[in-house]
């Protein structure tokens, strides 16, 4: 299916709106996995052209997204990558999780940014970054598209490696996202230490239903607040 290819509108308009010198796009993965971190890749990449095909990592075959992860991450300008751990999602919620993550990532940048490009519409990064919020940016922003490949295929290859001695779930396949073979595998050997144990997938696993973790008022309150912002956990 043809789709248009990104391009740095949303940067040039930011450089000339706000006088930013370096511009960051940030993406995230894993958000809707039951196991494993939530990852987000933090990128700069200036207003060069991009390598051919770039785009949202979804629209990508894992092996056209493997081949081009291996290009970007020698032609953007710097990188890096931020992890929130599954304990850290069921003990913080998944947007302040996912703040921890792209903070982690933004520190880890050799040069502070000056403003953020953040997938989605809603701004779980907050002040002391300045963030603009583009729906769909990981298709539309050079720079959010890149940062979404890259965040993709590296947290891909990180559960590959933790199914190695968890191979019933199939970890290197399904990346800890539901799936048959995950469900039937949680059914007969319950949750891994690398499962979010507040997720209601645990819900209908009656054997294992009592791991289950409840969230703190304060955390079902963001919660309630994010979904009302239209955040999809």
């Amino acid at each position: 299916m043809p789709y248009e290819p990104p391009t740095h509108r949303v940067e040039r308009s930011l450089r000339a709106t706000t006088g930013a010198r370096v511009v960051v796009g940030i993406d995230e993965v894993g958000r809707g996995a039951w196991a494993g971190p939530v990852t987000v890749c933090a990128a700069v990449t200036g207003l060069r052209r991009p390598p051919a095909g770039l785009t949202d990592s979804k629209l990508l075959t894992p092996r056209r997204r493997t081949e081009l992860a291996g290009q970007l991450e020698s032609w953007v300008t710097a990188h890096a990558l931020g992890h929130a751990s599954p304990q850290e999602i069921d003990e913080l919620g998944m947007t302040a999780a996912l703040r921890l993550a792209a903070t982690r990532a933004l520190e880890l940048l050799p040069v502070p940014p000056d403003a953020v490009i953040l997938d989605g519409k809603h701004d779980y990064l907050g002040a002391p970054w300045q963030v603009r919020t583009v729906i769909k940016g990981d298709r539309s922003c050079v720079v959010v598209a890149a940062a979404s490949v890259i965040a993709k295929v590296r947290r891909d290859a990180m559960m590959a490696e933790l199914g190695v001695d968890h191979q019933d779930f199939c970890f290197g396949d399904n990346a800890g996202y539901p799936s048959p073979v995950h469900r039937a595998a949680l059914e007969e050997f319950g949750p891994t230490p690398h499962h979010r144990l507040t997720w209601s997938y645990l819900d209908a696993l009656p054997r294992w239903r009592h791991l289950k973790r409840g969230r703190s008022a304060p955390q079902a309150a963001a919660m309630e607040a994010a979904g009302q912002l239209g955040f999809d956990f």
